[in-house]
């Protein structure tokens, strides 16, 4: 067995249909009375629920929450915070994110809850944006100390969202397997992430109002959530991170688009977590010849995107993009080289199905 280190930081996790009810039981048990309530607009409708049950508990609402963080808008979410001793993130990543940015400056203590499967409320990554640049980091004062997992929020999640913001989960656990250092616990945790999520996916596609079938996606995006937070991240979390500064890409869909050609990159170099994958991805009744053409399978089974310039990239770009992702270093079991990423965002913004060797 190779030698790894597992470090496992704590959260609470409050999972379950209708557990959006004991949101106010939880601020509580952080011993928080002046909350400041973070959400965007098709939170709407859920941020009033939260604000009426707690009453005079939410002590400001932040309702400017924008993709990737932009560094001024993250300052005026700080300057709302003054007087609050602690945070709700209600929303996708774009409202975690937003906390979190909040959280770094102020120290105050992050309640999420997710209404879709991005997984950053798992996670002490923050991610602040400024001139086209996306800058990420680790710190702990930015994992949420409580993370509530109501099914029935992601039930009015639409078809497209829920199937782009999937493959963003996805990416994550995909990522995990082939993490420098990798436990056996994280390896175990990623496939059943991975099973859980091709599983329920094509189910919340079909039916989209099915509550087991979004559980499910919600349980897989926890996972999902959880590996990222506690592993590291390659070349295609760098690929997606340049290209949302740089070129303001959707992000969900964005890492729909690239994760299976990242995928076809690393396979040579990553056997066992490819042979990892190809498991999962067949016990969820997914033929997979090879990891990469199993995940762009299932995208294009559930309508997720599979080419970059369906999301906005221009393949012009493309230069310039690799040259940004070699900068950043990323960690990757195969070495990063302009070429090398050139050749995988040429693929991505073509979207063909990858060739299985």
């Amino acid at each position: 067995m190779d030698a790894f280190v597992h470090d496992s930081p704590a959260t609470r996790v409050v999972f379950g249909a209708g557990s959006l009810g004991q949101v106010g039981d939880e601020l509580e048990r952080l011993g928080s009375s002046r909350a400041l309530l973070i959400s965007g607009g098709p939170e709407a409708e859920y941020a009033d629920r939260i604000a009426h049950a707690l009453g005079d508990r939410v002590h400001g609402r932040f309702t400017d929450v924008v993709m990737h963080v932009p560094v001024a808008i993250a300052a005026r979410a700080i300057e709302a915070s003054r007087g609050c001793d602690s945070l709700i993130a209600l929303g996708g990543g774009s409202s975690t994110g937003m906390a979190k940015a909040v959280a770094k400056e102020t120290g105050l203590p992050i309640l999420a809850v997710p209404t879709t499967y991005a997984g950053s409320e798992m996670t002490s990554i923050w991610g602040l944006t400024e001139n086209n640049r996306k800058v990420t980091g680790r710190d702990p004062k930015v994992l949420p100390k409580t993370v509530v997992y109501d099914p029935e929020l992601t039930l009015s999640l639409p078809v497209n969202i829920s199937a782009a913001s999937g493959m963003n989960a996805l990416a994550h656990l995909v990522e995990g397997l082939y993490a420098p250092g990798v436990s056996p616990l994280q390896v175990l945790t990623a496939q059943e992430g991975v099973r859980a999520l091709a599983v329920a996916l094509p189910k919340v596609v079909a039916q989209p109002d099915a509550i087991d079938a979004r559980a499910e996606a919600l349980y897989g995006a926890w996972l999902a959530g959880w590996t990222l937070g506690t592993t590291g991240m390659g070349v295609h979390h760098k690929i997606c991170h340049v290209l949302g500064g740089a070129y303001d890409l959707p992000h969900g869909p964005m890492h729909s688009a690239v994760l299976a050609y990242a995928t076809a990159f690393n396979e040579a170099a990553a056997p066992q977590a490819m042979a990892a994958l190809i498991a999962a991805l067949r016990a969820a009744g997914l033929a997979a010849p090879t990891a990469a053409t199993g995940i762009w399978d299932l995208a294009s089974r559930i309508g997720a995107p599979t080419s970059l310039a369906d999301v906005g990239f221009d393949p012009a770009y493309i230069e310039a993009a690799a040259t940004l992702v070699v900068e950043g270093r990323p960690v990757n079991p195969r070495p990063v080289d302009v070429e090398g990423v050139r050749e995988l965002l040429a693929a991505a913004a073509r979207g063909s199905r990858p060739e299985a060797a």
